[in-house]
């Protein structure tokens, strides 16, 4: 990935929409899309959602078996979004680095800390699930990067708290994958600090 974004900006305009993008909102209702977005996510049928999340991490795992890179920082799973620890799992038996993110502070970039499946789990400030024993590690050359929502030109749509943007702007920035269900697609104008993901994958392709 190259450390400039690949869309060029016109954070006033949305970018063209697609027929299977249901959501089309202007660059001032990222909020309700946002409402929009978790709430189909949370009325997904627990079997469904089962289904879909063992699609994604096969995807996942046909991904790496092609690039192999050496070490990714991925994510503990929260309020809906794909599990992936199976494909988490598979990825540390072939050998994989795998690091988890960590939040050291508000407005701040995420750290991220050496993690191995089946280890013991703590909350950080934020109440998401990290190593109990904090093993710092350099930001990951790949980072998998959970989305609520996303658009055709590979812009994310997070919560809002920013992590992930302050994140991903220094240079040389990592490889990005987007991980998110189709039904995540959505029409939206991007921010001037928004960085492009690499690669959407999700329980389709």
């Amino acid at each position: 990935m190259t450390g400039e974004s690949r869309i060029p900006r016109d954070s006033n305009a949305l970018p063209p929409c697609t027929t299977g993008e249901t959501t089309v909102i202007s660059p001032g209702d990222k909020a309700a899309l946002r409402k929009a977005l978790m709430a189909a996510r949370r009325a997904l049928d627990p079997l469904q959602k089962q289904h879909w999340d063992a699609q994604i991490c096969a995807n996942v795992l046909a991904w790496w078996d092609t690039e192999k890179p050496g070490d990714i920082g991925v994510y503990w799973p929260l309020a809906g979004e794909p599990d992936l620890r199976p494909a988490y799992v598979e990825l540390a038996r072939a050998g994989v680095r795998l690091a988890l993110p960590v939040v050291h502070e508000k407005d701040a970039p995420l750290g991220f800390a050496h993690w191995e499946p089946g280890e013991e789990m703590a909350r950080d400030r934020m109440g998401v699930a990290v190593p109990q024993l904090l093993r710092p590690v350099a930001r990951p050359h790949t980072l998998m990067i959970p989305c609520l929502g996303f658009n055709q030109h590979g812009y994310r749509l997070g919560y809002g708290g920013g992590y992930y943007d302050r994140t991903l702007a220094p240079h040389p920035r990592p490889l990005t994958l987007g991980i998110a269900y189709a039904l995540a697609a959505a029409c939206f104008a991007d921010d001037p600090h928004d960085v492009a993901l690499d690669l959407i994958i999700t329980e389709q392709a």
